[in-house]
């Protein structure tokens, strides 16, 4: 329901958004579709516009009665973009202990479960699909697929290729940047996990996600920033398959991550660049001895 509330809060912002005065409002289906949206969502959508007097709402008529103003709106902590909403459902799917290489994904139930509609889940899919991470079947069925240890290997040095140059940049931001402020957060964040790790050392992951994720978007480049949703499925899933010592694993990180948000504190470029390759190369050992080899790869790799 949570997830449902955040598509109809972020959708229910980016349509009033577009609302002119005395305009007619399309049918139901229509405004599901050009929102990406399913029909109950639009309908929600309709609902809360007229009760806060936007529309008048006569059956089939709808009439934009005034432009919405900010106390109409949801605030901004409460919205997400569409990808990042469906991108957050299909990984705390594929983060759930059932799944596994082989594992079927639906788009119409992924759809229901969000609550927008398939277009918008599909386009999704389908652009994990050039990686290889999924594979497309007949009626809206996905397939997870495994990984190969060369396709990890490959994986990781691309990684810590853009990892370490969006580091650097991340040190050569001005003082008054948000992303300091970001940062301490994150820091704080990790504390306070330290301090209840027994009970929360699986609420790791997304926060190894954001803190990541705040690294690279400092680069400010399209193509790292593309990448990271691969990383992000990667390194925060399949390297859990193997459940074993996962919080001494997970304790280890967290060390790294205080050193590395250190070491970004402190703008020194040598710092930062050596706490990055520390946390990658720990983060790739993790990874590589996750993966099943395949029959066909047993006796290449000591």
């Amino acid at each position: 329901m949570a997830r449902q509330n955040t598509v109809f809060k972020e959708a229910f912002n980016r349509y009033a958004a577009t609302l002119l005065p005395h305009a007619a409002l399309p049918s139901e289906p229509e405004i599901a579709a050009q929102l990406g949206i399913s029909r109950s969502t639009a309908r929600a959508i309709l609902l809360r516009l007229s009760e806060v007097g936007i529309i008048q709402w006569n059956k089939r008529e709808k009439t934009v009665l005034r432009p919405p103003i900010a106390s109409d709106l949801f605030p901004e902590q409460e919205t997400n973009s569409l990808h990042d909403i469906i991108e957050r459902s299909f990984m705390l799917r594929i983060l759930s202990d059932e799944a596994q290489p082989g594992m079927q994904i639906n788009e119409l139930e992924l759809a229901r479960e969000i609550g927008t509609g398939t277009t918008s889940v599909r386009e999704f899919l389908i652009r994990f699909s050039r990686f290889g991470l999924i594979e497309k079947r007949p009626n809206s069925h996905w397939t997870l697929k495994g990984f190969t240890r060369e396709f990890a290997l490959e994986l990781a040095d691309v990684r810590e290729m853009f990892e370490l140059h969006s580091a650097s940049e991340f040190g050569r931001l001005p003082a008054d940047h948000p992303a300091w402020a970001s940062l301490a957060a994150i820091r704080q964040e990790h504390d306070e996990l330290v301090a209840d790790l027994d009970a929360r050392y699986r609420d790791f992951s997304q926060l190894d996600e954001k803190f990541h994720l705040l690294i690279h978007r400092a680069s400010k480049n399209r193509f790292i920033a593309d990448f990271y949703d691969v990383i992000a499925i990667v390194f925060h899933y399949h390297y859990q398959w193997n459940k074993a010592f996962a919080r001494e694993r997970n304790a280890r990180a967290i060390t790294e991550h205080l050193a590395y948000i250190e070491a970004l504190q402190s703008r020194d470029a040598a710092r930062i660049e050596k706490a990055c390759r520390n946390h990658l190369q720990s983060a790739r050992q993790t990874l590589l001895q996750s993966i099943q080899q395949a029959p066909s790869e047993e006796g290449k790799h000591p």
